[in-house]
């Protein structure tokens, strides 16, 4: 919905194998690259479960439009499109599926935006 602070929770499958440079990439050039295209972060998770490892992480955005106009401009990036290019390139697939959720608060929710 336009003009409602919106959350979005991202889920990325990370590979044992790989992990290490996935993290290096997302910590060093990611996240850097997301700031610099208004992204907010509120914060990073390691899941696992018997079936895979999944890093995990919270965005705020002030609405809807924000976050899909934010999240094509950064996947259009040339910086970010030279990185994945060569980490892809030095270790193959670091992500495999990628789970995307927008979470609206409810109006009793007492956290972020909630009035309850």
């Amino acid at each position: 919905m336009a003009g409602r602070p919106v959350h979005q929770l991202r889920i990325y499958e990370i590979f044992e194998h790989n992990q290490d440079a996935f993290h290096a990439r997302f910590r060093d050039h990611a996240w850097r690259i997301m700031q610099r295209h208004g992204f907010r972060v509120l914060g990073f998770w390691v899941a696992r479960t018997d079936a895979r490892t999944e890093f995990v992480y919270l965005l705020e955005w002030p609405d809807e439009p924000t976050m899909r106009a934010a999240w094509v401009d950064f996947l259009a990036d040339p910086e970010w499109v030279e990185i994945k290019r060569r980490t892809n390139a030095a270790h193959g697939d670091l992500v495999g599926e990628v789970t995307e959720r927008v979470l609206e608060a409810t109006p009793y929710s007492p956290w972020p935006d909630g009035s309850g």
